[in-house]
């Protein structure tokens, strides 16, 4: 199939979130040994991946990314009680 050309503003911007969202993802997965603020971050950008997924309609995508994002909230407060 071949693209007319047009691609409308809707998904420039849909396509922008998701390629923030997963950048989130990367670079905080990357840095969690810095801190529980990065597992943080991760989470977060797994919400934003589900999100994006959501607005797709890639259903089983938002699904793991949940799995992912509580996964990682998990982490976090794990991390947060042993600093305390």
């Amino acid at each position: 199939m071949r693209s007319c050309g047009f691609v409308s503003p809707r998904n420039t911007m849909l396509t922008v979130f998701g390629v923030v969202a997963g950048t989130i993802m990367v670079v905080s997965y990357g840095l969690e040994s810095r801190g529980a603020v990065w597992v943080a971050a991760f989470a977060v950008g797994c919400l934003g991946a589900a999100v994006y997924g959501a607005l797709t309609g890639a259903w089983l995508f938002v699904v793991l990314e949940l799995v992912w994002a509580g996964l990682a909230a998990r982490r976090f407060t794990l991390l947060q009680a042993n600093q305390v």
